[in-house]
């Protein structure tokens, strides 16, 4: 009986020990390794105001409807860019409600942009998480001349924000280069330029 108590104590000592080691030393270690190195991205990769308020993260997407505005993907995430409730619809090639959704998209993008170009596809459908924060070069480009009309702006300068603002690919190989709608909407709020 001596030993099976033994057992037991040597047990339940085993387990509050790895229990600490896994459940409070080891989270906190790599917690403050990773505030110290990479705070920025620890944190969500906020992006905030030299007030301090925070206007969004890098890594989710926002909706803009306003001209002024570039427009992001379209969103499949609950009611347009709900981060609780990320996801796509599933629906396959031969979904003639998706099919009705992309004529319905290419429509409204050609009214507001005034192009008779190819859409880009990232203007007309959603990316898997629906919460893209990125939009191709192209369909900035398309976007271009809609914003700078629409904020008293120059092509060329409005030009110079989106390569500013433009992510490269990453590794240097995969994926392409994307522009990140938000920072590239607050840079050009941050111009003061005319509504």
């Amino acid at each position: 009986m001596k030993e099976f108590f033994s057992h037991i104590r040597g047990a339940v000592v085993s387990t509050f020990v790895l229990a600490f080691i896994c459940c409070v030393l080891y989270p906190l270690v790599v917690f403050g390794i990773s505030q110290a190195l990479f705070h920025d991205k620890a944190n969500g990769s906020l992006i905030i105001d030299t007030d301090g308020t925070v206007r969004g993260s890098k890594l989710l997407g926002q909706g803009f409807a306003h001209p002024k505005y570039f427009h992001p993907r379209p969103s499949a995430a609950g009611n347009g860019y709900d981060a609780t409730s990320p996801g796509c619809r599933n629906l396959g090639p031969t979904s003639q409600k998706l099919n009705d959704a992309i004529k319905d998209r290419i429509d409204t993008y050609r009214k507001e942009n005034g192009e008779n170009e190819p859409v880009p596809a990232d203007a007309v459908t959603a990316s898997g998480s629906g919460l893209d924060p990125h939009i191709s070069l192209r369909n900035a480009e398309l976007q271009t001349p809609r914003v700078a009309r629409a904020r008293g702006l120059s092509e060329e300068k409005v030009r110079e924000l989106i390569q500013r603002h433009t992510d490269a690919r990453d590794l240097g190989v995969f994926g392409d280069p994307g522009v990140n709608v938000l920072g590239l909407n607050l840079a050009l709020d941050k111009l003061g330029a005319q509504p």
